[in-house]
């Protein structure tokens, strides 16, 4: 038998199997791991999440702020534990059962309402200017995110807000800082003030 036979016998194929050792495949498995949930953590850094009792509403909120209890005032108010006076809230306001956000007016015309009636009410030693208001649609409702510069006494402060109507509440999230720190939150409360959604 020459090599003529020998290369006409079929050739068989037989799939080879690597089995790493156990230290690597759960090293592997680990890495696998860090990897996913970096990447699905990754734009919300430092924050963590606030979900209401009944499920209707959610936000982040800085990592490192506590909730504080107050009464009479907003339904939900976090401040930060190192610098006390910046602070995210929420309030929630009755409208008519049939009120849309836009009925209520553009987002200037709501923004100016807020300004005159919540955050510098005649008398209140404040003075506040509109600096933006835009319109944002997420999850098929209808935002308005607004942008003051509040002037009290002895501070300047900045606030953003982002307000939305839904079942006759209006719900309006706002952060707000003193205006010698807004250059280092500017972007970390933009994003929390644009995470606060509606569930139901």
């Amino acid at each position: 038998m020459g090599a003529s036979s020998l290369s006409a016998a079929p050739v068989i194929a037989m799939p080879v199997r690597f089995l790493p050792p156990a230290g690597l495949l759960r090293s592997l498995v680990g890495l696998a791991l860090a990897l996913l949930l970096t990447a699905c953590s990754g734009t919300t850094a430092g924050l963590n999440g606030y979900q209401s009792p009944d499920g209707r509403y959610a936000f982040l909120y800085p990592t490192g702020w506590i909730r504080a209890q107050v009464s009479g005032g907003p339904s939900v108010v976090f401040h930060d534990l190192i610098n006390s006076d910046e602070t995210l809230s929420l309030v929630i306001s009755e409208v008519t059962p049939e009120s849309d956000l836009t009925s209520l007016g553009s987002p200037v015309a709501v923004g100016e309402a807020l300004r005159r009636n919540v955050i510098a009410p005649v008398g209140s030693g404040r003075e506040a200017e509109l600096v933006q208001a835009e319109e944002r649609q997420q999850a098929g409702r209808t935002f308005y995110d607004l942008e003051y510069a509040v002037h009290l006494q002895d501070r300047d402060r900045h606030e953003l807000a982002t307000v939305v109507v839904d079942r006759g509440r209006l719900y309006t999230f706002a952060a707000s800082t003193n205006e010698s720190r807004w250059g280092k939150v500017k972007d970390l409360f933009q994003q929390v003030v644009t995470s606060f959604n509606l569930l139901v």
